[in-house]
Formats: C-alpha cells, sequence, structure tokens
C-alpha cells in the first residue's frame, strides 16, 4: 500500500463515491483490529468501524493530505469515536492483549509455559490499570505496528511527545512488573 495509489484512490473516490469502496477494502481490517482492542467486544467492533467508514466518506471532501498516510486520518477518526463510546458508557476500556504480547509457547517445556502465562497474565493486569492513552499507545505500536507519527497523528501529539510518553509508559511498566514479582502492591 502505498502513498501514491491512496492519493489515487482519494481523487476518485472525491469525484465518484462508489470509488470509496476500495479505500474501505484496503483499510477496513486494521481499522476494525483496532477499534476490537479498544472496546473488547464484537458488537461495538462492527457498529464502530462502520461508523468509522462512514464518517470518512462524508468528510472525503474535505480530506486534505498533510503528509501522513491516509490511514492516520481514519485512525484519528476512529480514536475519537471509541473515546466517545467510552465516555458514553463512563467504563474504563478493556484490552484483548492476548493478541498483542501472544507467543506460540505449545512446543516448550510445561514450566517455562506455566512461567510464561503467568507473566503475561501479569503484564495484561499491569497494561489494564495504564490510563487509556497509554493504552491505547500500546495496541498502535504494538498490535497495529504504526510509526510513532502515525501514532502522533491520531493522539494528536508530536512525534516527539509520543517517543518519550512511549518511553515512559514502558519504564513504568518495568517498575510495576518488579514491584509486584517483589510481592509489592
Amino acid at each position: 500500500m502505498s502513498d501514491c495509489d491512496d492519493r489515487a484512490l482519494i481523487e476518485a473516490a472525491q469525484k465518484d463515491p462508489l470509488a470509496f469502496g476500495a479505500l474501505y477494502e484496503r483499510y477496513v481490517d486494521r481499522i476494525y483490529n483496532y477499534i476490537f482492542h479498544r472496546v473488547g467486544n464484537v458488537y461495538d467492533a462492527e457498529d464502530l468501524t462502520s461508523r468509522t467508514f462512514f464518517r470518512a466518506l462524508s468528510h472525503l471532501a474535505d480530506y486534505q493530505d498533510q503528509g501522513y498516510p491516509f490511514s492516520a486520518w481514519l485512525y484519528r477518526i476512529a480514536h475519537n469515536l471509541v473515546a466517545n463510546w467510552h465516555r458514553d458508557r463512563s467504563r474504563r476500556p478493556v484490552i484483548a492483549l492476548d493478541e498483542i504480547v501472544a507467543r506460540s509457547l505449545s512446543e516448550q517445556h510445561p514450566e517455562v509455559v506455566t512461567e510464561a502465562r503467568a507473566t503475561m497474565r501479569l503484564l495484561r493486569e499491569i497494561i489494564r490499570t495504564l490510563d487509556p492513552v497509554r493504552q491505547e499507545l500500546l495496541v498502535l505500536k504494538f498490535a497495529e505496528g504504526l510509526s510513532n507519527a502515525e501514532i502522533g497523528k491520531i493522539l494528536g501529539r508530536s512525534e516527539g511527545a509520543i517517543k518519550s510518553l512511549y518511553h515512559r509508559t514502558l519504564l513504568q511498566l518495568r517498575e510495576e512488573m518488579e514491584k509486584r514479582e517483589r510481592g509489592e502492591r
């Protein structure tokens, strides 16, 4: 997927809304996965994904290339819809991190598998205690594989601010893991 391909598709869709289908097909799985990690259930993820693309299509005439991939614009729309969804429901997001941190453990010794699973459970538990912005940063970085610049665009922050937040988040995770492994809370 190149930016040149996206530009051509965007220009075509701005002239003919039926051409938006190609952009939809290109990005629907990525946007759905992002939303699913943020809301934790299929029904709401499907609903918010459809709203994301409806909103994108509705505002496509206003879209202007600002040097970021088109996907960053879609993620930003999804981010705003998910934030509203959480605000409306007044609850903290639950992120299914199994897909993010899970590794194939089936060929290892049972002790190693058990220890790794316990570590993953502890990590998921700690991540769920982070503020929603830090949780979202980890999802965008690890589950979606986005660059700091793309994440910055989605979260409305500079690339430097994202680097700093990412570094502080990793330090916080390490500190909390060490505390809990020592039996502290």
